[in-house]
């Protein structure tokens, strides 16, 4: 059964359970033994699915004592038949009779109707087509930030950590510097940084004096989704490392042209 369901089904603000004394009151049992059964006195409210129901299982308003075979119409009459159960995959939909699927979902945002609770204590009233004062009915909205990133998170990682969507990325690119003691790499590395932050690409350079293999676990880990890797071989023939977050191989660009490149492909996966 579905609370909020009920609850909205009865116009109720809140429902509670029934404490042990007022079950044993209301049926001569024990919890867990209360059934529609010859049951007096009792408002029955049940879903719709109950109407018509035959040999089932109830209740038998005595501890320890259940009724099988039991039938709706025959046995009991199920009062009330509200839509108050909790779907199921394969339930029937209310409206064609397919099957319902069931998929699972991430909630980032909220919508709640606050009703007239808050313009009430607040005596925030508008004019009625009769000229009367009447209190707003109040709502609120909202895309929960923590609540965005964790779902990305979820749906964007693997093994070795964060693989982030280039447009909410902290940073679009990752430079490491392999030896931050060698001027031409380090030269090469915070040219390019610059380069990039000119046009508009946030970079993130790691310049610790760090082993390689600790760098590159690092840039995994956090999943920025371009890792460029500055290093004196590659200088030498005039290229970095350039490797996509998502994938396992890695490849090499001229250093001349290697920001505009890089800016491009930032560009891409932001606007598409």
């Amino acid at each position: 059964m579905s609370e909020p369901k009920l609850r909205n089904a009865l116009g109720r603000a809140a429902l509670e359970l029934a404490d042990e004394a007022a079950v044993r009151k209301a049926t001569g049992a024990d919890v867990g033994f209360a059934g529609p059964v010859g049951l007096k006195g009792v408002r029955i409210v049940a879903d719709r699915s109950v109407k018509g129901i035959r040999d089932g299982v109830a209740g038998a308003n005595k501890t320890d004592r259940h009724l099988a075979g039991v039938s709706e119409g025959r046995d009991f009459d199920a009062g009330e038949c509200l839509d108050i159960a909790v779907s199921r995959e394969g339930d029937g939909c209310p409206k064609c009779g397919s099957a319902l699927t069931a998929y699972r979902g991430i909630e980032v945002g909220q919508i709640f109707k606050l009703g007239t609770k808050y313009s009430e204590s607040m005596g925030a009233t508008f004019s009625g087509v009769d000229g009367s004062a009447k209190p707003f009915v109040m709502g609120c909205y909202g895309i929960g930030v923590t609540r965005t990133v964790a779902a990305a998170i979820e749906q964007h990682h693997d093994d070795d950590g964060i693989i982030w969507p280039m447009a909410i990325a902290p940073y679009h690119v990752g430079i490491i510097a392999m030896k931050p003691a060698d001027g031409p790499v380090m030269r090469a590395a915070e040219g390019l940084c610059r380069a990039l932050e000119g046009r508009g690409v946030e970079a993130l350079l790691d310049d610790r004096d760090e082993r390689p293999g600790m760098k590159f676990k690092d840039a995994d880990l956090i999943g920025l989704p371009l890792r460029v890797v500055v290093g004196s071989k590659g200088l030498a023939q005039g290229k970095v490392e350039l490797k996509p977050r998502g994938e396992k191989e890695s490849r090499l660009i001229d250093v001349e042209g290697a920001a505009e490149e890089i800016a491009g492909m930032v560009r891409m996966a932001v606007s598409g």
